[in-house]
């Protein structure tokens, strides 16, 4: 692989600044996150000049651009840590959560809300059962001749001598 000229090496260097700047200021590209694949993607350069290298002897050796890696990582923790999430996918995730916890509780107060009516129409059902058979009861003792008599019903549904309230 051909080494880089100090002139190109300058010129990625400028084009991951200005990509980071991109990717800070929250202007993503479609499916790219606020992390080093969408940097070098943006700037057009591998990923592997980010990360430490090692020497045909096995010492290590940074990487061309892992300066700027570190501190693009440094940025982006500096923005999260202050509020400012970068990656819109974040505050997307983030807003989805409390949107699902508030519905969970909107879930919650219904069910609380359907138990007590439910209970309601229980004891509801119970008294109107009692009452019809309360009712019939009554009838069946009328008819059966008992003690119990009917009054007369008013001649032509007029009430003779007044209201009783």
């Amino acid at each position: 692989m051909a080494r880089l000229t100090e002139d190109d090496k300058a010129r990625n260097e400028a084009a991951i600044r200005a990509a980071m700047e991109q990717i800070l200021s929250g202007n993503l590209p479609p499916a790219g996150k606020a992390d080093l694949k969408t940097l070098a993607s943006l700037a057009g350069v591998t990923r592997t000049g980010f990360y430490t290298k090692k020497n045909r002897d096995g010492t290590p050796r940074p990487g061309a651009y892992q300066h700027l890696a570190e501190e693009f990582e440094r940025r982006v923790r500096q923005l999260r840590d202050a509020g400012e999430i970068v990656d819109p996918r974040v505050a997307q995730i983030e807003r989805l959560k409390s949107h699902n916890t508030e519905l969970k509780e909107r879930v919650t107060k219904r069910d609380e809300e359907i138990a007590e009516l439910t209970a309601f129409r229980t004891l509801a059902v119970s008294r109107l059962a009692a009452q019809h058979a309360e009712i019939e009861r009554l009838r069946k003792q009328i008819a059966d001749g008992s003690n119990v008599r009917s009054l007369p019903a008013p001649a032509g549904g007029i009430v003779p001598f007044g209201s009783c309230s």
